[in-house]
């Protein structure tokens, strides 16, 4: 990933006193994630130009899992070491620092003069928002130039690329600059290489003094550069708008314990979240007979085995093998026996009438119809709707418009290698409204997971009810 500065000008060779950056040699920095190397491809006393290079080894970035997710090939494969994101607003800081707060010890007067400077960024992602840029740049003063190819021009019908280059000029100071492009860099990616503590929001107010707070899209800048740290985003917001320090915040503990529940909850896996609001759903139905269909190792019917109310679950999977996974899981052997009578684990399809299904009061079946083949849709409707027919049904499925929030996923690319179709939030509405119509059920439409202001929410879950 680049980063370019250049200074068009009088004796802009000056620029090395600014950036405290010697022009005729290369510098090298090391940082905890990679190095960073500083040069001046070009020098001249009317058109100067400081590159900043970052090199990040993905397998050290794996290994200490520094903007990575846990688990299979992504920690090694992946565009943190190539794509412009918060490792290079952290190099800025690192290897510019005093650059950003105004400081030249040979050139104080020219550190604190607007210059006609111009920056380029390279490999910024922006998922295909053709107006991020200009909406977060032009308000600052800046002339804004992007650039986009195709994803590769011998298939054209793969589309064009997630990522941008970007070029911003205008005359304006070089501690302004940096400090622009360290908050708004974070803005476009959405996602911190490092865990956020409450030093962040100063961190953020800091950077952004003098310019954030007039932002017209302040709220949307501070929102995606804390990104699930809604809590911090909110705080921020409101010292944006009132200039209080930390310490004059009206209810802080109330806003600090919000704020905590709101991390804890981002931190939680979104498979723990999902099972949570099933759960909760479930019991919310006052059912006390419950199917798990898809059950997979059975983590539901663990959870609901505990709860008094539940009074008989059946746990059923196609394949014998995961059912053999799922005794083990639930410790069949050495079940209390008042547990022991309320389950029963069965082998079953749900694109066959099974008598067995029928008579609960409530089926779940979590993350399950997108493994099924659409054409057998149909039929799965029928064993569930028309035959089984429980009071309720509490189906969850993703969502795939957030599937571009997810790095090496496309908006058109499923989330796993078993999935054969994932449905738009539109797609899945039209589903349940045509369920509710055939077979006598309302339905009412949630979100699971952390929202995305353009994409909705990760899982969608129907709760379907039959009337009657």
């Amino acid at each position: 990933m680049i980063l370019t500065i250049t200074w068009e000008g009088q004796n802009t060779q000056d620029l090395g006193f600014l950036l405290w950056k010697h022009p005729e040699r290369a510098q090298q920095f090391e940082l905890s994630y990679g190095k960073a190397y500083v040069f001046y491809p070009e020098v001249t006393d009317e058109r100067t130009t400081a590159a900043l290079v970052l090199d990040i080894d993905p397998i050290d970035l794996a290994r200490g899992k520094l903007g990575s997710k846990e688990g299979g090939l992504f920690d090694y494969v992946n565009d943190r070491p190539y794509a412009a994101t918060s490792f290079m607003s952290t190099a800025i800081n690192r290897v510019f620092g005093s650059a950003m707060k105004g400081k030249s010890e040979h050139r104080p007067n020219l550190a604190a003069t607007p210059l006609r400077l111009t920056a380029t960024v390279t490999s910024l992602r922006d998922r295909g928002n053709e107006t991020l840029a200009q909406e977060l740049f032009e308000p600052l003063g800046y002339s804004v130039s992007v650039s986009r190819s195709k994803l590769d021009d011998r298939f054209p019908e793969w589309g064009e690329s997630p990522y941008i280059d970007l070029t911003i000029s205008g005359m304006v100071k070089l501690s302004e600059l940096l400090n622009h492009l360290y908050v708004l860099i974070p803005v476009f990616d959405r996602q911190k290489h490092y865990y956020m503590n409450e030093d962040e929001i100063q961190k953020l107010l800091d950077h952004g003094d003098g310019w954030l707070a007039e932002h017209p899209a302040k709220e949307r800048i501070v929102k995606r550069y804390f990104g699930v740290r809604k809590g911090m985003a909110r705080r921020a917001i409101d010292r944006l708008a009132t200039g209080a320090d930390e310490d004059e915040e009206t209810a802080e503990e109330a806003e600090a314990a919000e704020e905590a529940a709101e991390d804890k909850a981002a931190r939680t896996p979104l498979n723990t979240q999902r099972l949570e609001a099933v759960k909760n759903t479930v019991l919310a139905s006052g059912a006390k007979s419950v199917i798990d269909l898809g059950c997979g190792s059975a983590p539901l019917t663990a959870m609901l085995l505990k709860e008094p109310q539940i009074r008989k679950i059946t746990a059923c999977d196609v394949a014998s093998r995961v059912l053999e996974k799922a005794g083990q899981r639930l410790n069949i052997n050495r079940m209390p026996s008042a547990l022991k009578e309320k389950l029963t684990l069965i082998q079953g399809s749900l694109t066959y009438r099974d008598k067995r299904f029928e008579g609960f009061d409530c089926a779940c079946i979590v993350e399950v119809i997108e493994h099924i083949e659409p054409m057998r849709i149909p039929a799965f409707e029928r064993v569930i709707f028309e035959f089984a027919k429980p009071g309720t049904v509490i189906l969850t499925t993703p969502n795939r418009e957030y599937n571009v929030n997810y790095e090496g996923l496309g908006e058109d690319c499923l989330r796993h290698g078993d999935h054969r179709f994932e449905w738009t939030r539109e797609e899945f509405r039209k589903w349940t409204e045509h369920v509710c119509e055939k077979f006598g059920y309302t339905c009412v439409i949630s979100g699971i997971g952390e929202t995305d202001e353009a994409t909705g929410q990760p899982t969608q879950m129907g709760v379907f009810t039959r009337n009657g």
